[in-house]
Order: C-alpha cells, then sequence, then structure tokens
C-alpha cells in the first residue's frame, strides 16, 4: 500500500491549471495542492485566482496566481514562464479553460439561438478560447517539459465532445426553446483529436497527454433541469465537483504511468446507455 499511496504522490511537481478559478478549476488546484504539486492558478479572473492562490497558501501548500488569456499566445507563454519562475520548473498542465455556456440560473435566456442563426462571433469565440487556448498552452508548456525530460498534459473534455448534447433536456414547456450551442460540442470533440495527436507525437519523449471527461456537474441549476439531465445517467444524479478529483489525481501523477492518449470518462454512466 506504501507504493501505491507513493504513486499518487505529486511533492517536488508543478502544476499550470487554466481556468483554475472556476468550477472545477478550483477543485483541481486544490487536488493538486493537497497531493504536494505546486500549483500556478491561471485564469483571466485575476482577483478570484489570486484569492484561491491565497488560500492554498493559507493551508500550507505552494502556490501562485497568473492573470490568463488562454486564446493569446503571448498570454499562454507568459503562463507557463510565470510558473518556471515561480517554482522552477513545470511538470503537469491541465487545459481547464473553456467558454461554457450554461443553463445553471444565472444563464437564464441566453440560449435562445438555433443553429441556422447561430452568430459567428460567439463560434470564434469559443473556438479561441476552447481549443486554440489548449493548443497555445500546450505548446508553450512541452518546450519545458522537453529540456526537463517528460510531463503531463491533461485536457478537459466533455460528453458533448462524444455525443451530441440531448437537446431535450433544455427545453421547459410553455418557454421559448433553448439549446446547448454547437461551438461547444464541436470544441470538445477538437479537445479529444488533440489529446490523441499529442500523446503519439511526444510518445518518445516522456510527455503523456491524455483527456478526462466529465459529466454534468451540479451548479445551481434548477430542479427541472437537474431531474431531466439525472434520468438520463444510469446513477440518477448529477456530479458533485469533487467527484472529478480522483481521476485528475490518477492522470496527473505516476498512478497513470502507461496511460497516454486515452480519455477517462466520469460521468455517472451518461454515455453507457
Amino acid at each position: 500500500m506504501a507504493n501505491l499511496a507513493k504513486s499518487f504522490d505529486l511533492s517536488g511537481r508543478v502544476a499550470v491549471v487554466t481556468g483554475g478559478a472556476g468550477l472545477l478549476g478550483r477543485q483541481f488546484c486544490t487536488t493538486l495542492a493537497e497531493a504536494g504539486a505546486a500549483v500556478l492558478v491561471a485564469d483571466i479572473n485575476q482577483a478570484a485566482a489570486q484569492q484561491l492562490a491565497k488560500n492554498l497558501l493559507a493551508s500550507g501548500q505552494k502556490a501562485a496566481a497568473q492573470a490568463a488569456d488562454v486564446g493569446d499566445p503571448a498570454s499562454a507563454q507568459a503562463i507557463v514562464a510565470a510558473a518556471v519562475r515561480q517554482f522552477g520548473r513545470l511538470d503537469i498542465l491541465v487545459n481547464s479553460a473553456a467558454l461554457d455556456p450554461k443553463f445553471d440560473q444565472t444563464g437564464q435566456g441566453k440560449h435562445s439561438r438555433a443553429f441556422e442563426d447561430y452568430p459567428l462571433p460567439a463560434w470564434e469565440a469559443a473556438l479561441r478560447v476552447n481549443l486554440t487556448g489548449a493548443f497555445l498552452c500546450s505548446q508553450a508548456s512541452v518546450q519545458h517539459m522537453l529540456k526537463q525530460g517528460g510531463g503531463v498534459i491533461i485536457n478537459l473534455c466533455s460528453t458533448y465532445g462524444l455525443g451530441g448534447p440531448d437537446q431535450r433536456i433544455y427545453q421547459k414547456p410553455g418557454e421559448a426553446p433553448q439549446y446547448k450551442p454547437v461551438d461547444y460540442s464541436v470544441t470538445k470533440a477538437g479537445i479529444l483529436g488533440l489529446t490523441k495527436y499529442l500523446a503519439t507525437y511526444y510518445g518518445e519523449k516522456n510527455i503523456r497527454v491524455n483527456a478526462l471527461t466529465p459529466g454534468g456537474v451540479f451548479n445551481a441549476h434548477d430542479e427541472q433541469f437537474t431531474q431531466a439531465y439525472s434520468a438520463r445517467t444510469v446513477l440518477g444524479r448529477m456530479a458533485q465537483p469533487e467527484e472529478m478529483n480522483g481521476a485528475l489525481l490518477f492522470l496527473a501523477s505516476d498512478a497513470s504511468s502507461y496511460m497516454t492518449g486515452a480519455n477517462l470518462v466520469v460521468d455517472g454512466g451518461w454515455t453507457a446507455w
């Protein structure tokens, strides 16, 4: 058991989490820090990133914050440079930053655009952040990982990157139709392609690249949506944010040392039907 526990230990390693102040990003930063890693919280919301880093430091962990616009090449390079400057190296990159149109209580009325008139700027913005952002941050990170002799990249996918959304769960009787937009599914499917490409490209360079695919995570959704979504899952409920932490730590650590180019699905059975 001692050897098994050691395989999950991240002591001495440095991790960057993009979107680190987000719903899952906060969980990932905390998990990696608790496992012993020094964590750079990278987020476009600099104040939130700084607050999370402050909280981690107050808990006796190693952390720093960096403002991040992952779709900007200079910002992607700056994220990696900040990690190396603060902690001396970079071992783990978690590409968690994404534009994800939420259907929680804050997103009401924002999802009425059908595919046939979906605006090009919204499509391009999602491509820039969700897919180009992962490309740029990975590109910047591997430059240092190659010098160090290895590293780990984890890309966040979605069940909607494996199959199209069931738009029926977003509809409410007597209300205007709502839709999970096309750009989210397409960019998350692209994340899987990027994962497999990088895994095979760097397979002999000791850089492992895998994807983590969460199912729907509860975030103040209304009861009707929660019930509709839960009915589609084998376990009959949405995930809690902390339920992705074990999978993330597995992929980040030596516990998954013989794993690359894979997609770890944690979806309550959504894709098992």
